[in-house]
Protein backbone atom coordinates (compact mmCIF):
# COMPACT_ATOMS: atom_id res chain seq x y z
CA UNK A 1 0.00 0.00 0.00
CA UNK A 2 1.73 3.41 -0.71
CA UNK A 3 1.24 6.53 0.70
CA UNK A 4 1.31 9.79 -1.22
CA UNK A 5 3.11 13.00 0.70
CA UNK A 6 0.40 16.05 1.76
CA UNK A 7 -0.02 18.29 -1.26
CA UNK A 8 2.32 21.31 -0.76
CA UNK A 9 1.00 24.87 -1.03
CA UNK A 10 2.09 26.98 -3.98
CA UNK A 11 3.83 29.48 -1.25
CA UNK A 12 6.03 26.95 -0.01
CA UNK A 13 7.03 26.26 -3.68
CA UNK A 14 8.88 29.54 -4.10
CA UNK A 15 11.25 30.65 -1.20
CA UNK A 16 12.02 34.38 -0.40
CA UNK A 17 15.49 35.02 0.59
CA UNK A 18 14.57 36.93 4.32
CA UNK A 19 16.19 40.39 4.19
CA UNK A 20 18.71 41.55 6.90
CA UNK A 21 17.81 44.27 8.88
CA UNK A 22 20.61 46.65 9.41
CA UNK A 23 18.63 48.59 12.12
CA UNK A 24 20.10 48.31 15.16
CA UNK A 25 17.75 47.11 18.38
CA UNK A 26 18.04 47.21 21.74
CA UNK A 27 21.33 48.10 23.61
CA UNK A 28 23.07 48.59 20.24
CA UNK A 29 20.31 51.07 19.04
CA UNK A 30 20.64 53.28 22.39
CA UNK A 31 24.70 53.27 21.59
CA UNK A 32 24.36 54.40 18.25
CA UNK A 33 21.73 56.99 18.59
CA UNK A 34 24.31 58.16 21.97
CA UNK A 35 27.05 58.07 19.77
CA UNK A 36 25.14 59.78 17.22
CA UNK A 37 24.02 62.53 19.66
CA UNK A 38 27.61 63.44 21.18
CA UNK A 39 29.13 63.64 17.80
CA UNK A 40 26.57 66.32 16.82
CA UNK A 41 26.69 67.87 20.10
CA UNK A 42 30.22 68.52 19.10
CA UNK A 43 29.61 69.92 15.66
CA UNK A 44 26.73 72.00 17.42
CA UNK A 45 29.16 73.45 20.03
CA UNK A 46 32.06 73.96 17.44
CA UNK A 47 29.88 76.07 15.09
CA UNK A 48 28.29 77.86 18.01
CA UNK A 49 31.50 79.06 19.32
CA UNK A 50 32.50 80.53 16.06
CA UNK A 51 29.22 82.23 15.13
CA UNK A 52 29.36 83.56 18.38
CA UNK A 53 33.20 85.12 18.29
CA UNK A 54 32.16 86.02 13.97
CA UNK A 55 28.97 88.31 15.72
CA UNK A 56 30.98 89.92 18.12
CA UNK A 57 33.97 90.59 16.10
CA UNK A 58 31.50 91.85 13.30
CA UNK A 59 31.77 95.47 14.37
CA UNK A 60 35.21 95.33 14.41
CA UNK A 61 35.58 94.13 11.26
CA UNK A 62 33.30 96.66 9.58
CA UNK A 63 34.73 99.62 11.34
CA UNK A 64 38.38 98.61 10.20
CA UNK A 65 38.55 96.39 7.41
CA UNK A 66 41.35 95.55 6.27
CA UNK A 67 43.47 97.98 7.93
CA UNK A 68 42.44 95.33 11.48
CA UNK A 69 45.15 92.82 9.22
CA UNK A 70 47.69 94.83 7.51
CA UNK A 71 48.28 97.06 11.18
CA UNK A 72 50.64 96.49 13.50
CA UNK A 73 50.22 98.56 16.42
CA UNK A 74 47.08 97.63 19.30
CA UNK A 75 46.48 101.19 20.26
CA UNK A 76 42.48 101.58 21.44
CA UNK A 77 42.90 104.78 22.97
CA UNK A 78 44.49 106.19 19.58
CA UNK A 79 41.54 104.58 17.78
CA UNK A 80 44.51 102.03 16.12
CA UNK A 81 44.02 98.48 16.07
CA UNK A 82 45.35 95.56 14.10
CA UNK A 83 46.44 92.17 14.23
CA UNK A 84 49.39 91.91 12.03
CA UNK A 85 52.24 91.93 14.58
CA UNK A 86 50.70 89.61 16.69
CA UNK A 87 49.35 87.21 13.44
CA UNK A 88 52.85 87.09 12.42
CA UNK A 89 54.25 86.40 16.27
CA UNK A 90 51.57 83.59 16.62
CA UNK A 91 53.18 81.74 13.46
CA UNK A 92 56.34 82.35 14.99
CA UNK A 93 56.04 80.89 17.96
CA UNK A 94 53.97 77.67 16.49
CA UNK A 95 56.56 76.95 14.08
CA UNK A 96 59.56 77.20 15.93
CA UNK A 97 57.55 75.32 18.50
CA UNK A 98 57.34 72.52 15.85
CA UNK A 99 60.37 72.86 14.16
CA UNK A 100 61.87 71.63 18.00
CA UNK A 101 58.67 69.43 18.57
CA UNK A 102 58.48 67.48 15.70
CA UNK A 103 61.75 64.89 15.42
CA UNK A 104 61.44 64.51 19.20
CA UNK A 105 57.67 63.19 18.15
CA UNK A 106 58.50 61.48 15.50
CA UNK A 107 61.48 59.71 17.06
CA UNK A 108 59.47 59.18 20.44
CA UNK A 109 56.48 57.36 18.40
CA UNK A 110 59.35 55.28 16.40
CA UNK A 111 61.31 53.97 19.40
CA UNK A 112 57.96 53.36 21.34
CA UNK A 113 55.88 51.21 18.29
CA UNK A 114 59.46 49.18 16.86
CA UNK A 115 62.49 49.29 19.42
CA UNK A 116 61.04 49.54 23.45
CA UNK A 117 61.14 46.18 24.83
CA UNK A 118 57.17 44.72 25.24
CA UNK A 119 56.60 45.07 29.14
CA UNK A 120 58.24 48.68 28.87
CA UNK A 121 55.99 50.31 26.42
CA UNK A 122 52.97 50.27 28.39
CA UNK A 123 55.17 52.71 30.83
CA UNK A 124 56.56 54.71 27.95
CA UNK A 125 52.85 55.53 26.41
CA UNK A 126 52.12 56.16 30.36
CA UNK A 127 54.67 58.65 30.74
CA UNK A 128 53.98 60.37 26.96
CA UNK A 129 50.39 60.66 28.15
CA UNK A 130 50.60 62.30 31.40
CA UNK A 131 52.63 65.26 29.58
CA UNK A 132 49.74 66.12 28.04
CA UNK A 133 47.95 66.57 31.61
CA UNK A 134 50.52 68.71 33.02
CA UNK A 135 49.39 72.89 33.48
CA UNK A 136 49.80 75.09 30.84
CA UNK A 137 51.16 77.39 33.82
CA UNK A 138 53.58 74.65 34.95
CA UNK A 139 54.89 74.92 31.52
CA UNK A 140 55.29 78.25 31.66
CA UNK A 141 56.90 79.06 35.05
CA UNK A 142 59.30 75.81 34.00
CA UNK A 143 60.42 77.86 30.71
CA UNK A 144 60.28 81.35 32.59
CA UNK A 145 62.12 79.90 35.68
CA UNK A 146 65.06 77.11 34.35
CA UNK A 147 64.61 76.77 30.63
CA UNK A 148 65.00 80.57 29.77
CA UNK A 149 68.77 81.23 31.00
CA UNK A 150 70.03 78.28 29.10
CA UNK A 151 67.94 79.49 26.27
CA UNK A 152 69.69 82.81 26.56
CA UNK A 153 73.32 81.52 26.64
CA UNK A 154 72.16 79.21 23.77
CA UNK A 155 70.72 82.22 21.64
CA UNK A 156 74.05 84.40 22.14
CA UNK A 157 75.78 81.22 20.90
CA UNK A 158 73.78 81.51 17.80
CA UNK A 159 73.95 85.20 17.27
CA UNK A 160 77.18 84.99 17.51
CA UNK A 161 78.20 82.60 14.83
CA UNK A 162 74.85 82.56 12.61
CA UNK A 163 73.91 86.30 13.09
CA UNK A 164 74.74 87.35 9.57
CA UNK A 165 71.47 85.00 8.83
CA UNK A 166 68.56 87.50 8.98
CA UNK A 167 66.14 84.87 11.13
CA UNK A 168 69.06 84.38 13.32
CA UNK A 169 70.12 88.13 13.84
CA UNK A 170 69.20 89.78 17.57
CA UNK A 171 69.10 93.65 16.25
CA UNK A 172 70.75 95.49 19.72
CA UNK A 173 72.50 92.44 21.22
CA UNK A 174 76.12 92.03 21.03
CA UNK A 175 77.44 88.80 21.33
CA UNK A 176 81.35 89.86 21.45
CA UNK A 177 80.72 91.79 24.58
CA UNK A 178 82.25 90.91 27.71
CA UNK A 179 78.97 90.37 29.29
CA UNK A 180 76.24 90.14 26.75
CA UNK A 181 73.12 91.93 27.02
CA UNK A 182 70.83 88.73 28.19
CA UNK A 183 67.11 91.33 28.32
CA UNK A 184 67.97 91.35 24.68
CA UNK A 185 68.13 87.61 24.62
CA UNK A 186 65.78 86.02 26.85
CA UNK A 187 61.82 86.62 27.13
CA UNK A 188 61.67 85.65 22.99
CA UNK A 189 59.47 83.78 21.06
CA UNK A 190 62.19 80.85 20.82
CA UNK A 191 62.21 80.63 25.33
CA UNK A 192 58.46 80.43 24.62
CA UNK A 193 58.54 78.16 21.72
CA UNK A 194 60.49 75.56 23.73
CA UNK A 195 57.65 75.22 26.44
CA UNK A 196 54.98 75.07 23.67
CA UNK A 197 57.02 72.28 22.21
CA UNK A 198 56.77 70.61 25.33
CA UNK A 199 52.92 70.98 25.43
CA UNK A 200 52.03 69.29 21.63
CA UNK A 201 54.79 66.50 21.85
CA UNK A 202 52.35 64.74 23.85
CA UNK A 203 49.56 65.25 20.93
CA UNK A 204 52.01 64.66 17.20
CA UNK A 205 53.43 61.37 19.20
CA UNK A 206 50.09 60.14 20.35
CA UNK A 207 48.32 60.17 16.42
CA UNK A 208 52.19 59.00 15.08
CA UNK A 209 52.18 55.96 17.47
CA UNK A 210 49.21 55.14 16.47
CA UNK A 211 49.24 55.14 13.18
CA UNK A 212 52.81 53.39 12.94
CA UNK A 213 51.01 50.28 14.85
CA UNK A 214 48.38 49.90 11.90
CA UNK A 215 51.58 49.36 9.75
CA UNK A 216 50.56 45.35 8.06
CA UNK A 217 52.34 43.35 9.95
CA UNK A 218 52.95 40.85 6.84
CA UNK A 219 54.98 43.47 5.50
CA UNK A 220 57.41 44.04 7.93
CA UNK A 221 58.36 40.80 8.12
CA UNK A 222 58.73 40.44 4.41
CA UNK A 223 61.25 43.21 4.46
CA UNK A 224 62.81 41.61 7.24
CA UNK A 225 63.33 38.05 5.72
CA UNK A 226 64.69 39.94 2.98
CA UNK A 227 67.78 41.15 4.63
CA UNK A 228 66.56 44.68 5.98
CA UNK A 229 67.90 45.36 9.72
CA UNK A 230 65.41 47.35 11.80
CA UNK A 231 66.06 50.62 10.37
CA UNK A 232 65.86 49.69 7.09
CA UNK A 233 62.44 48.03 7.41
CA UNK A 234 61.17 51.07 9.13
CA UNK A 235 62.46 53.37 6.40
CA UNK A 236 61.11 51.05 3.69
CA UNK A 237 57.72 49.76 5.20
CA UNK A 238 56.69 52.12 8.52
CA UNK A 239 57.39 55.39 7.27
CA UNK A 240 55.89 54.84 4.17
CA UNK A 241 52.65 53.91 5.66
CA UNK A 242 52.70 56.41 8.18
CA UNK A 243 53.11 59.06 5.90
CA UNK A 244 49.82 60.55 5.95
CA UNK A 245 49.55 60.20 10.28
CA UNK A 246 53.15 62.13 10.13
CA UNK A 247 51.50 64.71 8.57
CA UNK A 248 48.44 64.93 10.32
CA UNK A 249 49.71 64.75 13.75
CA UNK A 250 52.04 67.65 12.66
CA UNK A 251 49.51 69.72 11.72
CA UNK A 252 47.31 68.90 14.76
CA UNK A 253 50.10 70.10 16.91
CA UNK A 254 50.64 73.05 15.08
CA UNK A 255 47.35 74.41 15.55
CA UNK A 256 47.56 73.18 19.19
CA UNK A 257 51.10 75.19 19.22
CA UNK A 258 49.46 78.57 17.52
CA UNK A 259 46.42 79.13 20.11
CA UNK A 260 48.51 78.09 23.34
CA UNK A 261 48.03 81.02 25.55
CA UNK A 262 49.42 80.68 29.44
CA UNK A 263 52.86 79.59 28.97
CA UNK A 264 53.37 82.43 26.53
CA UNK A 265 51.91 84.97 28.33
CA UNK A 266 54.58 83.61 31.12
CA UNK A 267 57.65 83.66 29.54
CA UNK A 268 57.12 86.43 26.30
CA UNK A 269 57.95 90.34 26.51
CA UNK A 270 54.85 91.74 24.80
CA UNK A 271 55.74 94.21 21.97
CA UNK A 272 54.24 95.30 18.34
CA UNK A 273 56.55 94.82 16.00
CA UNK A 274 56.46 92.59 12.56
CA UNK A 275 59.71 90.42 12.28
CA UNK A 276 60.60 86.85 12.23
CA UNK A 277 63.50 86.89 14.70
CA UNK A 278 62.86 84.54 16.82
CA UNK A 279 66.33 84.65 19.35
CA UNK A 280 65.51 88.61 19.63
CA UNK A 281 63.35 89.40 22.96
CA UNK A 282 59.88 90.54 22.56
CA UNK A 283 56.72 89.18 20.41
CA UNK A 284 53.35 88.42 20.91
CA UNK A 285 50.58 86.22 20.08
CA UNK A 286 46.50 86.43 19.50
CA UNK A 287 46.21 84.07 22.56
CA UNK A 288 48.07 86.29 24.62
CA UNK A 289 47.20 89.38 23.68
CA UNK A 290 43.59 88.78 24.43
CA UNK A 291 44.32 86.85 27.63
CA UNK A 292 46.58 90.05 29.02
CA UNK A 293 44.11 93.03 27.81
CA UNK A 294 40.85 91.02 28.44
CA UNK A 295 40.18 92.23 31.41
CA UNK A 296 40.60 95.70 31.14
CA UNK A 297 38.68 96.15 27.66
CA UNK A 298 35.77 98.19 27.25
CA UNK A 299 32.96 96.71 25.14
CA UNK A 300 34.54 98.39 21.58
CA UNK A 301 37.64 97.07 22.93
CA UNK A 302 36.31 93.50 23.89
CA UNK A 303 35.08 93.32 20.34
CA UNK A 304 38.42 93.53 18.79
CA UNK A 305 40.02 90.92 20.79
CA UNK A 306 37.22 88.97 19.96
CA UNK A 307 37.23 89.30 16.54
CA UNK A 308 41.33 88.79 16.54
CA UNK A 309 39.86 85.10 18.63
CA UNK A 310 37.91 84.59 15.56
CA UNK A 311 40.65 84.49 12.98
CA UNK A 312 42.38 82.44 14.55
CA UNK A 313 39.87 80.28 15.30
CA UNK A 314 39.45 79.70 11.61
CA UNK A 315 43.32 79.00 11.31
CA UNK A 316 42.87 76.12 13.66
CA UNK A 317 40.01 75.06 12.21
CA UNK A 318 41.37 75.46 8.46
CA UNK A 319 45.01 73.67 9.81
CA UNK A 320 42.70 70.45 11.87
CA UNK A 321 40.76 69.92 8.77
CA UNK A 322 42.78 69.64 6.66
CA UNK A 323 44.88 67.36 8.80
CA UNK A 324 42.30 65.10 9.68
CA UNK A 325 41.54 65.00 5.45
CA UNK A 326 45.48 63.95 4.81
CA UNK A 327 45.15 61.35 7.65
CA UNK A 328 41.68 59.71 6.18
CA UNK A 329 43.03 59.59 2.70
CA UNK A 330 46.58 58.06 3.33
CA UNK A 331 47.36 54.84 3.01
CA UNK A 332 47.51 54.47 7.18
CA UNK A 333 44.07 56.45 7.22
CA UNK A 334 42.26 53.14 5.79
CA UNK A 335 41.78 49.82 6.40
CA UNK A 336 44.81 47.22 6.80
CA UNK A 337 44.62 43.71 6.43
Amino acid sequence: MTTTLPERTQASDHVEPREISRTSTGSDAVFAGGARAIGASVLVITGSVGIFLGYQGYPTLKRYGLDFFTETQWLPDDDVIGIAAVLVGTFVVGVTAMVMAFPLALGTALYISEYAPARLKPTLISLVDLMAAVPSVIYGLWGALLIMPHAADLAIWVDRYFGWIPIFDVVGGNPEAPVPTLARYGFSSFCAAIAVAMMVLPMACAVMRQVFSQTPQGEKEAALALGATTWGMIRSVVLPFGRGGIIGGTMLATGRALGETIAVVLILSPEFLLKFRPFEQGGNTISALIASRFNEASSSQLSALLAAGFVLFLITLGINTLAAIIVNRSRSGAETD
